[in-house]
């Protein structure tokens, strides 16, 4: 066995045993015990795998102390040896034992010790057990030459990585090569702080949002009865929604203990925003002659609506049908039907005219500040940015949708009459009115603007309704007689005193002036620096006299703040009304849409936040874990701000029943994941708060901020250090492996999965062009496996196009062609507990056969070794407080023969 006792360096290797039996050849396994001898009581600590039918068995398996462990020199260790006799029922019987101190081994010659193993009565001798002593990065003699990490730069790096990483389990392995060498491997599992710390941060995000959306709906001023009960109506349930998130985070604010949320309460309301079993994983190994060599994984259950549950589906066929029934609920809520692509617009031009106008103004007080000091060269810097802020700012609402829903908004305040109308009919005579049109009508009528409803609402209709309508300031209506020919007559309503005419050009004139009010500061700025005595290049100096009676001529004392100021206070005035016209518009876009949307739009929305904010988490604990990884890689660090990095999520979700829900969330939250970019900063200290990624920004675009200790930070690229938007590329691939996608193979629906790893084939595909085509190849990591990363995408392509029942080869070409990327790898299935562990200990023994040699007839041990003892089955036991897999023999007869558990470590459990 492999005992590693961390002391915090320090490993205890048992190798060998010898058994005095004669009847026959026992299935051996050790049991490990730990017994202060200031407490005196046992505490059992692990034990390893079974050797079947062995009187030398040689244990692969190790049990790990970690450095915080309460162990001393004094403290004693037992080692109780068994034979299992039926793997299934644990039917096992004590064969011997023997306690050693620590202080013995650590005082023995060449770290080994060799004991006598005792009978229960402590007379007879049953065998002879060699335990000795093993470092990661110590092997055999020989193998001194073996190259390891630097350990002070390792240990500064685990410093800041503790801040996350939580309640390490570790595991060690010792397994021979191909050449008859020995490999020292380490896992090491971990919980995340992110867990709870991104889905509080999200939750006060989405109530400030919501918050911001209220009042901005309040601020739309006077409507019409329609439209005001339709905004009460709305304000109400962000209310709601706001009130039930509020009640959310003060629960989670209460938690404390454990950094995951177990798998038995994913379905609990309080927790829907919380990743499911969010852990890492890493695997280190060390071989003879080899640079210490580490493979992360992070295992996260699903992203999914748990407590919400999939009776109607997931996301992705809720927001289908939903999309397709909110035309209809736009006719009957007399709205303007508005796609997506309109209210993410909508939500775009919110936000750029939020962040410009406050940059503009501080902009232009720069430029006075510039005049005030007479700087010709601060003056024109100033005027630089100025200039492209403001024009960035007209780009931002140029936009045939600002200018449709302005009219539309005006079309909803009492005594709407387009101008066109008020021409055609003088005196304002001749309107008829109806507070609430018929859905045939609703496209004519006074409660939306007067345009086809086959037309975008970026694209207002060319031909204009021959009925003209003005809102009744009371709300109350008059029903006309229809005339023979079908026609509402033209009715006078007196009840209205002035009607308001719409200019449906005054917004491109007030758009307009913004421009117009620049370029008059820009010629003001060219004057004044004609005016300006001195060159810039000139060398030769004026003479005083000179120079002193220009200057009282030309630049008396405050003379160019003077002539710019009302030209500077122009620009922020039509800034500041265009914002005004422009907030206004979109709030009202955004109102259509969330009364079209009541009540089943929000309730997507909070879908759609809960799936967002278990993504988000699962994300941002595999980007800081990479990120810490790979600081010293230039390589990566190149790769990271020209390119970005691929996040590639493996899914084990059957497409069948409530998993193909899941699968739907899972599939919408991932690719809401591209609307997420990294930014790393400078930690104001080196305190632990002070290193916690702090998340930014809107439900359409969010920013993560990573804080780097200040040593750390300076050895970044210029480019990450002066804030570059650091992008992540999110993609899925899907096979289901158990009973339930057996089903679905024969008799259900696949193109599902189909479609998912079709679409993220072509988008990895992509990001390899880009990559390829930014970052020399000598930046990715190398591997011992030559093939070549346009081959492997070229074979993952043909198997995802390739009609084959649980084609797992998919999930493994794409693990690897990740790897191969540097890329962040994620695995998943439900709750990240049974199913994810099969398929982590098969990636890793797999990456110990084509990269450290794995002799070939150690493959099989080595993965029961790591399922049975291994930090999986410690992760079965965090969540469901039982060491067995929620297999049973009839599912198991479903899976493909790799990713079956070995016997004895499955059962019906509650999971």
């Amino acid at each position: 066995v492999v005992i590693s006792l961390l002391l915090p360096l320090l490993s205890l290797s048992l190798l060998s045993f010898l058994f005095n039996l004669v009847d026959r050849k026992p299935n051996a396994l050790v049991q490990v015990a730990v017994i202060d001898p200031r407490e005196q009581y046992l505490v059992s600590h692990a034990c390893t795998e079974i050797v079947e039918g062995s009187r030398d068995p040689l244990f692969l398996t190790g049990v790990t102390f970690p450095p915080e462990y309460p162990a001393s020199p004094e403290t004693l260790v037992k080692l109780t040896v068994y034979d299992v006799r039926d793997k299934a029922c644990d039917n096992s019987s004590f064969l011997g034992s023997v306690t050693f101190s620590v202080s013995d081994l650590l005082r023995s010659k060449d770290d080994q010790l060799t004991l006598n193993l005792r009978s229960s009565d402590g007379v007879l001798a049953v065998g002879t057990v060699l335990v000795s002593r093993v470092n990661m990065g110590e092997m055999e003699e020989g193998d001194m030459d073996h190259i390891t990490a630097d350990v002070q730069q390792a240990q500064k790096v685990r410093t800041c990585v503790c801040v996350f990483f939580k309640n390490p389990v570790c595991k060690v392995y010792k397994f021979q090569t191909v050449d008859s060498k020995w490999m020292l491997v380490r896992e090491q599992m971990e919980e995340c702080t992110l867990s709870f710390s991104i889905p509080r941060q999200l939750l006060h995000l989405y109530i400030q949002e919501d918050m911001r959306r209220i009042q901005e709906l309040r601020d739309l001023g006077e409507l019409s009865p329609h439209w005001d009960n339709l905004r009460k109506e709305v304000i109400g349930r962000y209310g709601q929604v706001i009130a039930a998130y509020q009640e959310t985070l003060a629960e989670l604010n209460k938690i404390t203990g454990p950094s995951f949320k177990p798998s038995c309460s994913k379905a609990q309301r309080y927790l829907e925003f919380i990743p499911i079993n969010l852990h890492t994983q890493r695997m280190r190994v060390t071989c003879p002659r080899q640079t210490d060599a580490f493979y992360d994984v992070i295992t996260v259950g699903a992203p999914a609506a748990h407590f919400q549950g999939f009776k109607g589906g997931g996301l992705q066929r809720l927001l289908s049908r939903h999309e397709a029934e909110k035309k209809s609920f736009s006719t009957a809520y007399q709205c303007i039907y508005y796609s997506p692509e309109h209210t993410a617009k909508a939500q775009e031009v919110l936000h750029s005219v939020g962040h410009l106008q406050p940059l503009i103004s501080g902009l232009a007080d720069q430029l006075l500040q510039a005049a005030q000091q007479h700087s010709m060269a601060g003056l024109r810097e100033a005027l630089k940015t100025l200039a492209g802020k403001t024009e960035q700012f007209v780009h931002a609402l140029k936009d045939e949708l600002v200018k449709s829903a302005l009219l539309a908004l005006h079309a909803a305040q009492p005594g709407y009459v387009t101008k066109n109308q008020n021409q055609t009919l003088p005196g304002h005579q001749g309107h008829s009115h109806q507070d609430h049109p018929s859905p045939s009508q609703r496209g004519q009528q006074g409660q939306s603007p007067p345009q086809n409803p086959g037309h975008s609402p970026g694209q207002p209709s060319a031909t204009d309704s021959p009925v003209v309508v003005c809102n009744n300031v009371d709300g109350g209506s008059q029903t006309a007689p229809i005339r023979e020919d079908g026609q509402a007559p033209l009715k006078r309503q007196d009840s209205i005193p002035c009607h308001k005419e719409y200019d449906e050009e005054e917004w491109d004139r007030v758009w307009a002036d913004v421009a117009k009010s620049l370029n008059c500061v820009i010629a003001m700025v060219d004057k004044l620096q004609e005016q300006e005595p001195i060159n810039n290049n000139q060398e030769q100096p004026i003479p005083k006299q000179v120079l002193a009676d220009v200057i009282t001529s030309h630049n008396p004392e405050g003379d160019w703040r003077e002539q710019l100021c009302p030209l500077v206070v122009r620009l922020k005035e039509c800034v500041a009304e265009v914002v005004v016209r422009a907030r206004r518009a979109m709030t009202f876009v955004l109102l259509q849409e969330a009364a079209c949307s009541i009540p089943q739009g929000l309730f997507l929305k909070q879908r759609r936040d809960v799936v967002f904010s278990q993504a988000l988490a699962a994300l941002a604990c595999g980007f800081v874990m990479r990120l810490y990884a790979g600081m010293e890689d230039k390589g990566f660090l190149r790769q990271l701000h020209l390119v970005g990095l691929v996040a590639q999520f493996e899914s084990l979700l059957s497409t069948y029943s409530e998993e193909i829900g899941m699968l739907e969330d899972m599939e919408v939250g991932i690719s809401d994941l591209h609307r997420v970019a990294f930014k790393i900063t400078q930690a104001k200290t080196d305190n632990p708060c002070d290193l916690q990624p702090v998340v930014i920004g809107r439900r359409d675009h969010y920013t993560v901020e990573v804080p780097l200790p200040r040593l750390a930070f300076q050895t970044l690229p210029h480019e990450i250090k002066e804030g570059k938007a650091l992008q992540v590329y999110p993609v899925l691939f899907n096979v289901g492996i158990n009973e339930q996608q057996t089903i679905a193979d024969r008799f259900g629906d696949i193109s599902l999965q189909e479609r998912i790893n079709q679409r993220n084939f072509e988008i990895l595909d992509s990001y390899y062009k880009s990559l390829s085509d930014k970052v020399p190849s000598e930046c990715l990591p190398c591997f011992q496996t030559q093939t070549d990363l346009k081959d492997l995408l070229k074979t993952l392509g043909q198997n995802v196009v390739t009609k084959k029942r649980k084609n797992v080869e998919i999930l493994w070409l794409a693990g690897t062609i990740c790897r191969r990327l540097n890329g962040i790898r994620f695995t998943s299935c439900k709750s990240a507990k049974d199913r994810t562990s099969m398929s982590v200990t098969l990636e890793q023994c797999a990456l110990l056969r084509d990269e450290h040699q794995l002799n070939k007839d150690y493959f099989i041990r080595a993965l029961d070794c790591m399922r049975r003892e291994g930090c999986r089955i410690e992760n079965v036991q965090k969540n469901i407080k039982c060491r067995k897999y929620a297999f049973n023999m009839l599912q198991l007869m479903a899976f493909p023969k790799i990713y079956r558990p070995p016997e004895g470590t499955y059962g019906k459990v509650d999971s």
